[in-house]
């Protein structure tokens, strides 16, 4: 049961990261999953862990390295549909 929240808490993290960056997460809800679960793990390193804990993710890290990961992805994405154009 805990793998199953892991994953609800990852998807719902990395969606959060996609509205306050303003952009989509490639790949829909399993996007939403890996950014929110890689970013929480970025999050932790930089970070620590600190603030509110929700089935093993440290909320605030978690979210911030979210945010870090899918703005970086946008950017990519971006760099990556200009040079094939």
């Amino acid at each position: 049961m805990n793998f199953i929240w892991y994953l609800i808490i990852g998807g719902i993290i990395g969606w959060l990261a996609g509205v306050i960056v303003g952009k989509d997460v490639p790949g829909g809800i399993i996007g939403n999953i890996v950014a929110g679960i890689i970013g929480s793990w970025i999050g932790s390193a930089f970070l620590g862990d600190w603030g509110w804990e929700v089935s093993d993710f440290y909320v605030f890290p978690a979210l911030l390295g979210a945010i870090a990961l899918v703005f970086i992805a946008s950017l990519i994405m971006r760099g990556m549909r200009k040079s094939t154009e």
